[in-house]
């Protein structure tokens, strides 16, 4: 069967990423973005597999707006950052199979080498082997779950992570000390901080969309505020000795990763 896949988004970012490597894997590839290409029904009509690649927050009306048109037999499939909403909308708005996709990296890698990608399928199994089976050929590591699943993960990996980062840039701010007194000062750990704080601040409506969006990440950022609370008790309190014990804890409950 011959393969020709739109992509939804493709002019930038993941998208445009994406597009590369379908046609390094020499399938013809369609793009549209917001003033450009296909519209939905014609990308619809013309390609068997459609790949919806914008921003998290267009995601949703982007799927309401070419499912319809993808007839049963081809693909519909997303690489949005969430996956629990965004597979039931694909589900609800089309009779075409459907996977749920997260390569979790940026447009700027080379190589899919030892990345990580995550599959949610969630209707049919042909178009499901045959991406496992382009991803692994491109040397990624290709997990696949539930979109539950994934988004419980996500709560940990980018909600609470990308929280964590936003309140250290938030309290640097409230400091009242520049980068550039600092600059002097400033760590190898401390730099890479500050680059992801960079990261996080460059794309506010992006990194709120991830934490707010993530049903399962409340419970986790309730628990992270707790936390920080009893920590700023036994700082007040100068006991040293109890902080270590907690930084014990820490450790122990790393050891997986260490």
């Amino acid at each position: 069967m011959a393969i020709t896949i739109g992509i939804v988004g493709g002019t930038g970012g993941m998208g445009k990423w994406l597009a590369g490597v379908f046609k390094q894997e020499g399938y013809p590839v369609e793009v549209s973005g917001r003033t450009s290409g296909m519209p939905p029904e014609q990308m619809a009509r013309t390609c068997n597999v459609v790949v919806i690649a914008v921003p998290l927050a267009n995601t949703l009306a982007s799927i309401a707006a070419i499912g319809p048109h993808l007839p049963k037999g081809s693909l519909l499939m997303d690489i949005a950052s969430l996956k629990e909403k965004e597979v039931a909308a694909m589900l609800t708005s089309t009779s075409a199979d459907v996977v749920g996709c997260h390569p979790l990296f940026g447009p700027r890698v080379r190589s899919l080498k030892e990345r990580n990608i995550i599959l949610c399928p969630a209707r049919g199994k042909m178009w499901l082997e045959w991406l496992t089976d382009l991803f692994k050929k491109k040397g990624a590591t290709v997990t696949i779950t539930t979109p539950t699943q994934h988004d419980e993960m996500m709560a940990v990996v980018q909600a609470l992570n990308h929280f964590h980062t936003l309140t250290m840039g938030l309290a640097l701010r409230g400091a009242g000390i520049s980068l550039t007194e600092l600059s002097a000062y400033i760590t190898p750990a401390f730099t890479t901080k500050i680059g992801l704080i960079e990261k996080v601040c460059a794309n506010p409506h992006l990194y709120a969309e991830i934490i707010i969006g993530n049903p399962h990440a409340k419970r986790l950022i309730d628990d992270y505020v707790k936390l920080v609370g009893e920590q700023g008790s036994i700082v007040a309190q100068n006991d040293g000795e109890k902080l270590a014990k907690l930084i014990q804890k820490c450790q122990a409950s790393l050891a997986d990763f260490l």
